[in-house]
């Protein structure tokens, strides 16, 4: 005898789920193109970390 199965259902929504993830991705992607295109996010040109400001590469000054 054949049982009923809710199978069909469940793949439904799982094939359902992926699609809107799916979708949500293109969605960010496409945002970052924008973003790239348009020069990114405003940030300041001396976004630099205050820890290490001005430190020079190389070897440094003899502090006395």
């Amino acid at each position: 005898m054949a049982k009923p199965t809710r199978a069909t259902q469940a793949k439904r929504n799982r094939e359902l789920s992926k699609l809107d993830k799916r979708r949500e991705k293109e969605e960010k992607r496409a945002q970052r193109k924008r973003d790239d295109k348009e020069g990114g996010p405003a940030t300041p040109a001396t976004d630099e970390d205050p820890d290490i400001a001005g430190i020079v590469p190389g070897p440094q000054p003899i502090l006395e």
